[in-house]
């Protein structure tokens, strides 16, 4: 699977964009504010629907128009297809396989796996646990069409039943009412939980091995999985907090409180690991889902790299860079300097400047391989 190219119509800075990408390496460069993070935020939102810094349509779409147009051709298995998003200011978006509208955001999953890796993410570590809540949910929204299908109605009954929470303070008799939501956000909830788990399984058993060989065998990263109450007392805890939760006004457990924590043998390295620790852990994570693209899929994921590369010491770099391989890589950069001497392909490059995308030749642009 690869991205063939990207047209962009009054999407945040760009009025109108058209570039073609290399099946291998692809470098987008230039100073920071030009548009470059931009691209990629839209290739994501052509495999999740989502823009990657939870950013709503509106605040996507180019502030002089009210729509914005995003156009991804993607060859898959040899055959071409066209994904195309339709951002309105005041109406939910409109996305069509190959001119063909879907209703289903999951009807769209699958067809172009993403791997996203910013700067933001060398924090996911010693960020709180929405950070990690989101990174989980991430990936196996693209994973999962089931899995999206029940966060997003676990998502909904929550928002839903913090409502009414607050409802009940002007009307107490709408407390009977109460229960309906209860038993949905448990249903739902239940299943949430449970592909949480297996997941965090899945990644570890790919974890270890990659976290292990970075570290130069000094170090065992484990990922453990902290939900915020078990499957078999779900429905038991949500009765014995009800009235503090009508006291609150929100509802105060279930997964969207979960949390993972990162053990490297007896360790927590999320309170007691070095920053040091911390980044090589995050890499290992982002490394790691790659792999589970692979092995879940059996496809090979696009990998979007926003300006990591400057993040991370020379070590890391070649990491992170030798295990590219065959991958489609789209990098953003403010200086093709940080590519000088890595043994690393570079097949495509462009600079930006001011949404302005120029196909930039190899040897004009100084890149030493």
């Amino acid at each position: 699977m690869i991205i063939k190219s990207l047209e962009l119509e009054n999407f945040r800075n760009y009025g109108a964009l058209s570039i073609s990408f290399d099946s291998r390496t692809n470098i987008l460069y230039g100073d920071n504010a030009q548009g470059k993070t931009n691209i990629l935020e839209a290739i994501f939102l052509s495999a999740t629907t989502k823009s990657h810094k939870g950013s709503k349509d509106r605040d996507i779409i180019n502030f002089a128009a009210e729509e914005a147009h995003i156009r991804t051709y993607v060859v898959k298995d040899g055959l071409e297809n066209r994904v195309d998003l339709h951002l309105r200011k005041n109406k939910s978006k409109g996305i069509a396989i190959n001119g063909q509208k879907i209703k289903k955001a999951a009807d769209l999953l699958g067809l172009l796996n993403v791997v996203f890796f910013s700067p933001e993410d060398l924090s996911i570590i010693k960020n709180g646990p929405a950070e990690r809540r989101r990174f989980v949910d991430m990936e196996l929204c693209q994973l999962d069409s089931v899995y999206l299908h029940n966060l997003n109605n676990y998502n909904k009954i929550v928002n839903q039943r913090n409502k009414l929470l607050k409802e009940l303070y002007f009307n107490p008799g709408l407390k009977d009412t109460l229960s309906i939501w209860d038993a949905q956000l448990v249903s739902f909830g239940r299943k949430v939980i449970e592909r949480r788990n297996v997941f965090v399984n899945q990644l570890n058993e790919i974890l270890y091995e990659i976290h292990l060989k970075l570290t130069g065998g000094k170090e065992k990263l484990q990922i453990v999985y902290e939900p915020d109450v078990l499957i078999e007392h779900f429905e038991k805890k949500l009765e014995v907090c009800q009235e503090k939760d009508i006291r609150f006004k929100q509802t105060s457990i279930g997964p969207h409180r979960d949390d993972f924590s990162f053990m490297v043998g007896d360790i927590d390295i999320r309170k007691f690991g070095s920053q040091g620790q911390q980044r090589t852990a995050a890499l290992s994570l982002k490394l790691s889902e790659i792999e589970l693209v692979k092995k879940v899929t059996k496809d090979i994921p696009l990998l979007l790299l926003d300006d990591v590369l400057s993040e991370l010491d020379s070590s890391r770099q070649n990491c992170l860079l030798n295990s590219i391989g065959d991958i489609q890589t789209i990098v953003t950069c403010t200086g093709l300097e940080e590519f000088v001497n890595n043994r690393f392909e570079i097949n495509k490059v462009f600079e930006v400047s001011n949404a302005v995308v120029k196909n930039v030749d190899r040897t004009s642009a100084h890149v030493s391989l």
